[in-house]
């Protein structure tokens, strides 16, 4: 008998869902004779959460979606969705399972009630209960306006709202989303992610969302896994990711104002401060290294000066920059083991 997992309750918070494990995956391996495209994958996805696969066109994103939607079956290894095995059983994984692939297509001819329909109809749904959420999702997805126009007049902007609408017409307590705003103007963009955290946030369902647009991804995701060439090159919160880069040396940016001499004096005197540089297009913005120990002594001793911080981040928090140093890192190693 295929075991299953106790669904979280759609009231439930991230945090308590959280708990629960949604995706796990154990050496998940796909070769196709002598490419690799998914290397000994280790991935835990935790109810409730929006996790990021961030990594290039070809890292193996897809296809480790593929794999865990019980469409392609690995090459060794195993995968856990939902408490259930999607190679031995992809029936169970599909019914809980909502995918939004990147290249989503609709019957052009009918309009976006009538495709949801049809997707209902392919799940066994009711008609009549299924009208009533084919109804809300469009609402919720913005097109509730639209619903009864021919998909074939729709933006692709309109088409990805449609498609989250697609995968949710089952009501799976996990969704999955390919390159969900590739090609779409910022507008549209704006409106697709802020769908997507809904769906974590208010409902509790599980997001694994795929995507090589590392602004977008930072914007929702509590946890990301760094994708290049079929490996995990590090997966965790961007803050964790970042404070492993660091090691022991710290560098900020601290936005200051007061005349140039004046605060370059301060921070220089702040205790285990060893560089002080200024930027070269912003004159009220620092760059300053040290230890670890210089954030907590920068503020208070500045602080103690009177002078106000507008601006306090540490170099490498934001995503595109951990992801470079991640990547230069992966084929500095290539090379040397070359």
């Amino acid at each position: 008998m295929a075991r299953k997992r106790a669904r979280v309750g759609r009231a439930a918070s991230a945090a308590e869902a959280g708990q629960e494990i949604a995706i796990q995956t154990h050496r998940l391996t796909k070769a196709y004779g002598e490419l690799i495209a998914v290397d000994n994958l280790n991935l835990t996805i935790r109810a409730g959460e929006i996790f990021g696969l961030l990594g290039p066109n070809g890292a193996g994103k897809t296809t480790t979606i593929l794999m865990l939607l019980g469409l392609s079956e690995p090459t060794s290894g195993r995968a856990e969705v939902v408490g259930f095995d999607p190679t031995r059983e992809p029936l169970e994984v599909k019914r809980r399972v909502g995918y939004l692939p990147d290249d989503v297509g609709f019957y052009g001819g009918l309009s976006g009630r009538q495709n949801l329909r049809y997707t209902a109809a392919l799940n066994g749904l009711d008609r009549s209960a299924s009208d009533v959420r084919i109804g809300d999702l469009l609402e919720q997805v913005g097109l509730d306006k639209a619903a009864d126009r021919p998909v074939e007049e729709y933006s692709r902007g309109m088409r990805q709202r449609l498609g989250l609408a697609d995968a949710l017409v089952k009501d799976p307590s996990i969704v999955i989303l390919d390159e969900p705003t590739a090609s779409i103007d910022p507008a549209g963009v704006t409106d697709v992610l802020a769908i997507i955290e809904a769906l974590a946030r208010d409902r509790g369902v599980t997001v694994l969302l795929s995507s090589h647009l590392l602004h977008q991804v930072h914007q929702i995701c509590d946890r990301v896994a760094i994708f290049n060439r079929g490996r995990i090159l590090a997966q965790g919160k961007m803050a964790d990711l970042a404070e492993s880069l660091a090691g022991d040396q710290l560098e900020l940016e601290v936005g200051i104002d007061g005349p140039v001499e004046t605060v370059e004096a301060a921070l220089r005197a702040v205790p285990g401060v060893v560089k002080v540089t200024r930027d070269p297009h912003d004159a009220h913005l620092w760059r300053v290294s040290g230890p670890q120990s210089i954030r907590n002594h920068i503020a208070t001793d500045l602080a103690a000066r009177g002078m106000g911080i507008r601006q306090l981040r540490r170099v490498g928090d934001e995503l595109d920059e951990i992801y470079l140093r991640y990547f230069q890192r992966d084929e500095g190693d290539r090379d040397h083991a070359a």
